[in-house]
């Protein structure tokens, strides 16, 4: 039985960002959305939820009201996407103030461990932070040692 865990952390501050290397640019949906859905289906080919997107996944995610290709980083290496961090940016919740998600992470498994999710994670915090936004969350499956590894340490509780 699969159990997703919800993970929070406050955006009272800013992040600090590790020292990198990477060249990090925002998503240009008429530029990067064929590269971008081959990266994501390869880093999450097992993965019940994100793997498998057709173009029509993506092409409905960039049609709904909180996407924002300023808030969709890729890191890049010789200009081919190695990783991505998207935000979204909940303003429909009940009671309470906008809230930032790191919506979805991932770098390719060449560069794993190499700290660029950390990179990006951060990048993708300030960014949230910037937009005035108080509180930051994620969804994560409880069995992913690494994303919990690295979501703890970046103060998700």
């Amino acid at each position: 039985m699969r159990t997703i865990l919800k993970l929070e952390r406050s955006l009272s501050a800013p992040i600090a960002i590790p020292d990198h290397q990477l060249t990090v640019d925002v998503f240009n949906p008429a530029a990067d959305k064929t590269e971008w859905l081959t990266v994501n289906n390869e880093i999450f080919a097992q993965h019940p939820d994100q793997g498998g997107w057709a173009m029509e996944d993506l092409d409905n995610r960039i049609a709904e009201g909180w996407f924002d290709p300023n808030g969709f980083f890729l890191a890049k290496d010789q200009g081919t996407i190695i990783g991505f961090c998207w935000t979204k940016i909940h303003h429909d919740l009940a009671r309470q103030g906008a809230v930032g998600e790191l919506y979805v992470l991932g770098v390719k498994k060449d560069y794993g461990r190499s700290g660029i999710a950390k990179v990006l994670a951060s990048i993708a915090l300030n960014y949230l932070q910037a937009q005035g936004i108080k509180e930051a969350m994620l969804y994560v499956d409880a069995d992913n040692t690494a994303a919990l590894n690295l979501y703890r340490g970046l103060g998700f509780n």
